[in-house]
């Protein structure tokens, strides 16, 4: 049987892995770098565009637990990020070159995965299973395909990426490194006065920002909102989010703002602004980033942008196992079906690679146990529901009442005999 899989980011990396290593062979259709994304740079698979960190490695967190789980399942997005991590404290950060080229040397370099790197614009024929997995940044011919096949349109939330800048250009006298809530130092925090931090404000929620197309909405997801829309919130927003003060201290005293910077790759020459996603122009992103003392010669590496992201009503179009409920044989992974995060979305992909395997050996589709963060997060984007928003790993999504960590002791034991009772290691 053969199986098609579009897209070369985390999920369908990671379905492709899964189905390749149980056996089968796999054709993975990438269209970088012939065709770019209004994101992407390369042509390597699983490229990070949005920002270096795969969020928190506790399972105290529901990111953290994800992590746990994934790990537990074989996941090649958490072996590759092991091996490309740079320190960020209590966060798992990648070099995010090593990362992507890691993955795709895998990929490249297995047995049972072809790589066709061409644009998709209709679902391929030939194939007895098909999984779209093209991601948040969707072309729009696949696009309208998809629309086609599942008789809604897509919806669509902005996401935004935060400016990077070269270290050797910080005045690191104008801040200090410093973990919140921690011991250790993978954080450059730069400091604000309270009139440093009204000049800043006053200049960004004035600057001018990237004009919209005549066809397009704003709708931002809570999760990823631009720096200045959440500044136009309030003068003090700020301070309560990307520029809180909170467990961070300098001889005893607390700073009125931060500006947190965390490294992008191994050797630290690169820095991102933490939570400073954006769509000010570049001219205005230059003039305003550079109010932050710490950054007022900073040259940056790379300017934030904001880019459309697609994503499906599941709940209305897919099952439980991600395929459609009306074309069984075409399966969706990753952030168009609704999760949201790079762990989501990888840990999607992989998901449905298990039960893509576990269809071609004739075996039957497994639903994951509720209370584990992958089973619950399954079961949010496909239950019954009037609207739905991407949503990445919450405790919420673990329908009991118990503490967190004990929702996640439960989570691994639910995962690890539900591993063992069906054969998955």
């Amino acid at each position: 049987m053969r199986v098609c899989v579009i897209g070369g980011g985390l999920a369908g990396c990671e379905a492709a892995y899964k189905i390749a290593q149980n056996g089968f062979r796999v054709d993975l259709y990438e269209m970088r770098p012939l065709k770019q994304t209004p994101a992407h740079t390369t042509g390597n698979l699983c490229e990070l565009v949005c920002s270096n960190s795969l969020g928190s490695i506790s399972i105290k967190t529901a990111a953290g637990l994800l992590k746990k789980e994934m790990s537990l399942l074989g996941s090649l997005t958490m072996s590759a990020a092991r091996f490309s991590k740079v320190p960020a404290g209590r966060a798992l950060a990648v070099d995010r070159n090593i990362f992507s080229q890691t993955i795709t040397r895998i990929i490249e370099a297995h047995p049972n995965i072809t790589i066709v790197r061409q644009e998709v614009k209709k679902i391929p024929i030939g194939y007895d299973i098909v999984i779209i997995a093209s991601g948040p940044l969707t072309s729009a011919d696949l696009e309208n395909e998809i629309i086609k096949i599942t008789g809604r349109k897509n919806l669509y939330f902005y996401d935004a990426i935060a400016p990077h800048v070269l270290a050797s250009s910080v005045d690191f006298s104008k801040g200090f490194w410093a973990n919140r809530y921690e011991s250790g130092k993978d954080y450059f925090n730069c400091v604000l006065s309270k009139d440093e931090y009204k000049e800043f404000y006053n200049a960004l929620v004035n600057a001018e920002c990237v004009e919209y197309k005549d066809f397009e909405k704003p709708h931002f997801f809570e999760g990823c909102m631009p720096v200045e829309e959440l500044a136009k919130r309030g003068f003090e927003t700020l301070r309560f989010g990307p520029m809180k003060p909170v467990g961070l201290l300098k001889d005893n005293k607390r700073p009125y703002a931060v500006v947190q910077l965390r490294k992008e790759n191994q050797s630290g020459t690169i820095l991102s602004l933490v939570g400073f996603q954006t769509k000010l122009t570049y001219k205005e992103q230059l003039r305003v980033f550079r109010l932050i003392p710490a950054l007022k010669n900073a040259e940056f590496a790379k300017l934030g942008s904001m880019h459309k992201n697609t994503y499906l009503q599941s709940q209305h179009l897919l099952t439980k196992y991600l395929n459609l409920k009306d074309m069984p044989d075409i399966f969706f992974a990753g952030q168009i079906t609704g999760v949201e995060g790079y762990i989501a979305s990888a840990a999607s992909g992989m998901f449905v690679g298990i039960n893509v395997s576990r269809l071609l050996e004739k075996k039957d589709l497994l639903e994951l146990p509720k209370d584990t963060m992958l089973g619950g997060l399954i079961n949010y984007i496909t239950q019954p529901k009037d609207y739905l928003q991407p949503m990445g790993p919450n405790f919420g999504l673990i329908e009991n009442s118990k503490p967190k960590l004990d929702k996640a002791k439960q989570a691994l034991k639910s995962l690890f005999d539900f591993c063992k009772n069906n054969g998955l290691f």
